[in-house]
């Protein structure tokens, strides 16, 4: 199934610049890890050490933030999208 994934600024340099790309995932956990293969390294910046998505990394599902779904458990199907959205802090 095929998901769209909304790349960052920060992460195109892995993507080759690319802003969008569509990868085959049935959940956010498994679609870290078609990113990761398609884009070695990427799969490092969202997730820490132990495979848990980085506090500073927020994911939304057609504009639902997973945090209040199943986290990297949330389905995706067909045609989803996929938005990585590093946080942004300032003052």
């Amino acid at each position: 199934m095929a998901v769209t994934v909304l790349i960052p600024t920060p992460l195109r340099k892995f993507t080759n610049d690319q802003e969008t790309v569509q990868v085959d995932a049935d959940t956010i956990g498994a679609l870290i890890t078609a990113l990761d293969t398609h884009f070695p390294g990427i799969a490092a910046r969202l997730t820490d050490e132990q495979g848990a998505l980085r506090k500073f990394i927020n994911v939304y599902v057609n504009e639902e933030d997973i945090r209040f779904l199943q986290g990297k458990e949330t389905t995706l199907k067909d045609g989803d999208t996929v938005s990585i959205v590093p946080a942004i802090a300032g003052g």
